[in-house]
């Protein structure tokens, strides 16, 4: 990428598709920006640049590099593809830009270390990385595979008839409103979303779910 772009996207801010890190010295906390990216739409990652957009530049960027690879390879499952390149600008500061690729084998996981058993999939809202909730990461694992043709239920007829007049709906609001239990009301609702009929949009607290216009 040419280094007008590079300054193009800084100049803009953290975004859905950008973030900044000052440094890599704590690689276990960045791989979730990493994860996040890789579950949602790819992005670029900047070490070496404040939050405000300040460039504050690497002093060894070959170590910090090092350090950071080497945890996004045993820390992130499946594998992550992302490219990694030094930057330098007219100050002689130097930053590292990692262009983070749309994965094709979502749900991604974060681990702590790497002999953990299990880890967190993130993705990314705006400028934040958020963990998925469950509903998300079955939408992420089955959207490409689901060919299931889904029968029209008088529940589901209430439901729409619920969002003309509420717009979205949470998982406990149509528990509270179907009276399905937790897991049966998850199952509905992520059905829907994997027929088109309703679209997910991750929240920090509970998902909301969207008829699609």
């Amino acid at each position: 990428m040419e280094l007008k772009h590079i300054r193009r996207l800084i100049s803009e801010g953290e975004n859905g598709f950008v973030e900044f890190k000052k440094k890599a010295n704590h690689p276990e906390k960045i791989i979730r920006e990493v994860v996040a990216f890789a579950n949602s739409s790819g992005g670029h990652l900047f070490i070496g640049v404040a939050d405000d957009k300040k460039i504050a530049g690497l002093k060894y960027p070959e170590e910090e590099e090092f350090v950071l690879s080497r945890a996004i390879r045993e820390l992130c499952n499946p594998q992550i593809e992302f490219e990694v390149e030094t930057r330098e600008f007219k100050d002689d500061k130097k930053i590292l830009h990692y262009q983070i690729k749309e994965g094709e084998e979502k749900p991604y996981f974060a681990f702590l270390k790497k002999e953990h058993r299990y880890g967190k999939a993130y993705i990314r809202v705006n400028d934040r990385s958020i963990q998925a909730s469950k509903e998300m990461r079955t939408f992420l694992k089955e959207r490409n595979n689901y060919e299931k043709p889904l029968p029209f239920e008088e529940s589901t007829g209430h439901l729409f008839k619920f969002l003309e007049k509420n717009m979205h709906i949470t998982l406990s609001q149509y528990c509270e409103f179907s009276g399905l239990n937790k897991r049966l009301a998850s199952n509905k609702l992520v059905s829907l979303a994997l027929s088109g009929a309703l679209k997910i949009e991750p929240r920090e607290g509970e998902d909301l779910f969207l008829p699609v216009q």
